[in-house]
């Protein structure tokens, strides 16, 4: 059995040390070795301040990681992360939040590497059943990776923590090949073959804030104040799953690993140290619910919205869909003002076909485009091109339809993350203080 240590953050430096001697997970680390820090920086705001809690890893955890890795004699340090961007050349966001959380300050204090992930050189990586993927060079060629991801639940996958977290080592078309058509080889099919890419990965997970219906900033943020690590990553998640009231065995990506590894998905396949598991789980609601047929979030059905299809994302709508779909839904939950819409659909992901009695289809994005625009059941294609979509072309494309949006809504859509940042006014316990080196 491998160890997992659950500790209860109480101190800098002292809580995370603890976590990784009672569970060894810088047991393999031999002095001199190369060491990658992949910490979780999923989405950035170069514009206003947005709700860091639970879904960045605190810089806090970051800098006692280096700490503890120069206590044991590592050699280079590179920490690299590829953020999430609706602007595929943007190239000063990931720059502007490791100046931000501090990396910058830690590349000085510490000799170490700060490097985006999309400026590193990839390489492709057979996974078998057919599935090749590009990894960053640093990852692969390191003697060690450290996983540094948020206790964080996700929509598509229910959590996302060291086997999610490698995600972000991959290129962008990589990225977007995991969110596949194939209902077999799904999203959580993709994401078990990363835990197999590189060997020797230990993990620490980052709870000091927990996340609901993550992985965004849309998601409700918890003081929770735990780290749990291990020397086998697939362990660590197994807890990191229990500890946000999950059966492990029904997340999907973590039972596949375990089924091929011939160990249980469940806390007693491991050996737990420190904390006991009950004095920190706590359910985490992780899904964004909708209508009974799935056809409308329940937001909308509470406001009274008819003459709309909206399906429910599956698995096959990648991040650069979905960081635009909540700000779509509200600009037209915004618009709707008693009166049916005319029976307008959007679609969104690889798979959704179209209803045919709908009087307007609006194809949102570049996979949408491809699968449907010469339907013969679609009445009125209103193809939103790009990956991600246009932002132009979507606003044109909805009043098209007939639903008159209100266009300053996508006009100010890097303003969008400070709209979140109201509900954890006045709470002391949400300090950005865990995101900063102190000058």
């Amino acid at each position: 059995m491998n160890k997992v240590s659950i500790v209860k953050y109480e101190k800098p430096g002292e809580s995370v040390e603890k976590a990784i001697a009672l569970s060894g997970a810088l047991d393999r680390l031999k002095k001199g070795d190369k060491v990658f820090i992949k910490p979780n920086i999923v989405f950035w705001s170069r514009v206003v301040d947005m709700p860091p809690w639970g879904v960045i890893t605190t810089t806090r955890v970051v800098e006692d990681v280096v700490k503890a890795l120069r206590k044991r004699g590592a050699g280079e340090i590179i920490i690299g992360e590829g953020t999430v961007t609706t602007d595929p050349t943007d190239t000063l966001t990931s720059a502007h939040a490791f100046e931000t959380l501090g990396y910058n300050k830690l590349a000085k204090t510490y000799d170490l590497t700060v490097k985006d992930i999309f400026d590193c050189e990839f390489k492709p990586v057979d996974l078998g059943d057919g599935l090749t993927l590009s990894f960053a060079r640093e990852l692969l060629e390191a003697d060690l990776v450290v996983n540094l991801p948020v206790l964080k639940t996700h929509a598509q996958t229910r959590v996302s923590l060291g086997i999610k977290n490698l995600k972000g080592c991959i290129d962008k078309k990589g990225r977007k090949l995991c969110h596949s058509d194939n209902m077999i080889m799904d999203l959580d099919a993709h994401v078990a073959k990363l835990s197999t890419v590189v060997g020797n990965v230990c993990t620490i997970i980052d709870g000091i804030y927990t996340l609901e219906k993550g992985p965004g900033f849309s998601g409700n943020a918890r003081r929770s104040n735990i780290i749990i690590a291990s020397s086998d990553m697939v362990s660590a998640d197994i807890v990191g799953a229990a500890a946000l009231g999950f059966d492990p065995s029904e997340i999907g990506h973590i039972a596949i690993r375990c089924k091929e590894r011939g160990m249980a998905p469940s806390v007693s396949s491991v050996e737990l140290v420190g904390e006991p598991l009950e004095n920190v789980a706590s359910p985490h609601p992780w899904d964004f619910p909708y209508n009974e047929d799935n056809t409308l979030p329940a937001n909308m059905v509470k406001r009274g919205v008819t003459g709309l299809s909206f399906p429910k994302y599956d698995h096959s709508m990648c991040t650069y869909c979905s960081a635009i779909v909540g700000l779509l839904q509200f600009a037209i939950g915004s618009a709707y003002k008693g009166k049916p819409f005319d029976n307008v659909q959007v679609l969104t992901g690889k798979m959704y076909a179209p209803d045919p009695y709908m009087n307007h289809t609006i194809l949102m994005g570049k996979c949408q485009v491809k699968l449907n625009k010469n339907n013969p059941d679609i009445k009125n294609a209103i193809a939103v091109p790009g990956c991600p979509p246009n932002l132009d072309k979507l606003v044109e494309g909805v009043k098209k339809a007939g639903i008159p949006i209100d266009e300053n809504i996508f006009k100010a859509f890097d303003m969008a993350p400070a709209m979140f940042m109201a509900k954890y006014a006045g709470k002391k316990e949400f300090t950005q203080d865990f995101y900063r080196i102190p000058e």
